[in-house]
Order: C-alpha cells, then sequence, then structure tokens
C-alpha cells in the first residue's frame, strides 16, 4: 500500500494564494507607486526650504506636519487599496453626501476664515478642506452613475450629472473658490466623454459652461481681489497691483536659470517677494532653487505619474475602473497645468494647489487616496 502525507489545510491554501498569478498583491504597479512617493517627498523639502526662514534657527514645523501628511497619506493611498473598487459602486454615494455635509459646516460659524475666504474646518491641529475631498468624491459617484447607464446618457442623465455637479459647485464658490469649481467642472466633462456622451451635447454643455463663467465673472459671488486677478491675467498692466504676485513669480522662475540658486537660497522666495510660496506658488520655490533641471525633473515625474494612471483606464476590465481612472488622470493633469500656469503666468492665479508638493494635509491625503484607487484598479484587473 503505497503511503501519501496530507499537507496542513492553512499551508495549502497559503501557497495556492503565493501561486496564483490573478491575486491583487502581484500586480501592484510599482512605477507608479514609486513616483508618487517621490514627488511626495520632493514636495516635503521644498515645503522645508518655503517655509524655514533665511537665518537661523530655521522653522522645522511645517516640513515635519508635511511630512506627517504624507505620511498618513501613504496610509490612507494602502488603505484605498486593499477593499476591492468594486465595491465602491454600493457605497459611492456616501463620501458624496458626507463632503456636501462638510462644505455645508463650512460655511456656517465652523468654517475658518482666512485671507478672504471661509474654506476650512478648523479640528486643532488639523485644518480640514472639504473641498479638497469633494473632488475624489465627485469622481466615485459619476463614475457609479455613468457605469450603471452603461453609455446610454440621455438628458435625463445629464439632468442628473448636473444636480450631482451643481450642489458642491454651488456651495464650494460660496467660498469663494472658483479654481475648485473648475477642477469639478474638468473631470465631469472628461468622464462624461469617456462614458458616452455625444459631441454635440459636449458643446453645448461648453456654451453652458462659459456662459455661467462669464456670469460669475459679472456677478457679486467673486471677492474684489479674486476677480481682480482673473481679469489681471488678460491685461497686466491694467491692474499692477493684481499682477504684482505673477510678475515676481516669473522674476524668480526666471532667476532660477538651469541649474537654479541651490537648495534654499531662492532670492525672491526666501525674502518674501513671491507670496503663499508654500502653496499656490510652490513651483516658483521649485524653478528659483533647483532651476530648470529640478523642474524638468518634477514634471517628468507627473509624466510618469500620468501616463501609468492612463495606462491603468486602458487595463481596467470594467468601465466603472476605467472611468476611476480618467477622473483621478484629469484631476491631476488639471491641477498640474493650471498651478505651474500660475507660475509661469500662462493661466490666471486661482489658488490651485500642486499635487502632492503644496503645502495643506487635505491635498496631500486627497491625492494619495486617488492614487490608492488607481492602485486598486490595476491591482484586480484579472479578478
Amino acid at each position: 500500500m503505497a503511503l501519501t502525507t496530507r499537507r496542513p489545510a492553512g499551508r495549502s491554501t497559503l501557497g495556492a494564494a503565493r501561486r496564483d498569478p490573478s491575486a491583487p498583491w502581484r500586480h501592484i504597479d510599482g512605477i507608479l507607486l514609486l513616483c508618487t512617493l517621490c514627488v511626495a517627498g520632493i514636495g516635503v523639502l521644498m515645503v522645508y526650504s518655503a517655509t524655514r526662514g533665511s537665518a537661523p534657527p530655521y522653522d522645522h514645523g511645517p516640513a515635519v506636519r508635511q511630512g506627517a501628511f504624507a505620511v498618513g497619506g501613504a496610509v490612507a493611498m494602502v488603505v484605498a487599496s486593499l477593499v476591492d473598487y468594486r465595491a465602491l459602486r454600493a457605497w459611492a454615494w456616501a463620501p458624496y453626501v458626507a463632503c456636501i455635509a462638510a462644505l455645508v459646516a463650512v460655511l456656517t460659524p465652523l468654517g475658518l476664515y482666512v485671507n478672504g475666504a471661509q474654506r476650512w474646518i478648523d479640528l486643532g491641529p488639523f485644518q480640514l478642506q472639504p473641498s479638497e475631498f469633494t473632488k475624489l468624491a465627485i469622481i466615485v459617484a459619476l463614475s457609479a452613475m455613468l457605469a450603471s447607464w452603461n453609455g446610454e446618457v440621455g438628458p435625463r442623465q445629464l439632468v442628473v450629472v448636473a444636480v450631482a455637479l451643481g450642489v458642491p459647485a454651488a456651495l464650494v464658490l460660496q467660498q469663494p473658490d472658483l479654481g475648485t469649481v473648475l477642477a469639478f467642472l474638468a473631470i465631469t466633462i472628461a468622464l462624461l466623454v469617456v462614458g458616452g456622451v455625444r459631441a454635440r451635447v459636449l458643446f453645448l454643455m461648453g456654451v453652458v459652461a462659459i456662459a455661467g463663467a462669464v456670469l460669475v465673472l459679472t456677478s457679486d459671488t467673486l471677492e474684489d481681489y479674486q476677480a481682480a486677478r482673473l481679469t489681471s491675467f488678460i491685461d497686466p498692466e491694467a491692474d499692477v497691483q493684481a499682477s504684482f504676485n505673477q510678475r515676481q513669480a516669473v522674476i524668480a522662475v526666471a532667476s532660477g536659470s538651469l541649474m537654479g540658486q541651490g537648495f534654499g537660497d531662492g532670492q525672491q522666495t526666501q525674502h518674501g517677494f513671491v507670496p503663499e510660496h508654500e502653496t499656490d506658488f510652490i513651483f516658483v520655490v521649485v524653478a528659483e532653487e533647483l532651476g530648470f533641471v529640478g523642474g524638468a525633473v518634477l514634471l517628468v515625474l507627473y509624466s510618469v505619474i500620468c501616463w501609468r494612471v492612463w495606462r491603468c483606464a486602458h487595463l481596467a476590465r470594467d468601465l466603472f475602473g476605467s472611468l476611476l481612472c480618467v477622473g483621478v488622470l484629469v484631476m491631476f493633469a488639471f491641477q498640474i497645468f493650471t498651478n505651474v500656469g500660475m507660475a509661469t503666468q500662462i493661466m490666471p492665479v486661482t489658488g490651485i494647489p500642486l499635487p502632492l508638493v503644496s503645502y495643506g494635509g487635505s491635498s496631500m491625503l486627497t491625492m494619495f487616496l486617488a492614487i490608492g484607487v488607481v492602485l486598486n484598479v490595476h491591482m484586480r484587473r484579472f479578478r
């Protein structure tokens, strides 16, 4: 009689999991993960340079907080990649409703008023900016809707999309924050294109969007300084005061030349000629201190991130996964182009942060969560 040995059930199951070629952990996009971490690391360094002061003793506080935000974001990214993204379809409206509630709370006495805008909720060591998380919430909610319609997007569906976009947009405009509303709009249009909306419908939506933008600019929705920034971009000489920030930013970028003035040695940024240089104009710090080479390296890393997200959208096994990736791609690309454009005077100043680099916990956590969702889609493309 032949003797047989039986392996313990637990060990056999573990071995089978290790051999399973479709196991999610086998399909982590390492390039996307590495580039994301590199950009976040650059962000911590540039925030330190922008906020430490021009002479000892240096202030390490903002950089330490930015590092903590990055670590927290990395943990959130891992968590977002663990749970199957398809489960989000059943709960797609939960983060959307939560963000709407938070946006309403911002406009109450709970909201924190800083520099002419009421966009934050003070949570002690952390100032929550709900509009940042709302970008991702809109991506998830609209992706779930469009995937359920399976390319059949008619007038009724468009009304639903318009309401889903209009509610958070109206609340954010009350803060006021036109840049974030433009990001909402760019994300929505991209998702509609992928979701199957016809070209003529998109054209009509573009006309409506332009009319809405004109209405906002000519109304009292925006603060005077915000309207001046937008109009001064068209004619800088018409309002020298409003265009001052961008002119100083361009001078700083140009002074960086090829190799830059050295880390922590940027004359324009270190001596306060460029305001908000740790947030809105953080790319100015990169260009002035690290030069064209440093700025190019950062943009190459961003390009690789966008390419890998686009690749994940193509490899996704379902429409929902593709829509999630496209939404994240547009969110990243729009903010990168707008922020760098502000620093180089090819875009008006709208206060859009540079993803993973600008100082701020809400933006950092949102971008890491978004990358986690993309990694999730890539990891489960065979299951």
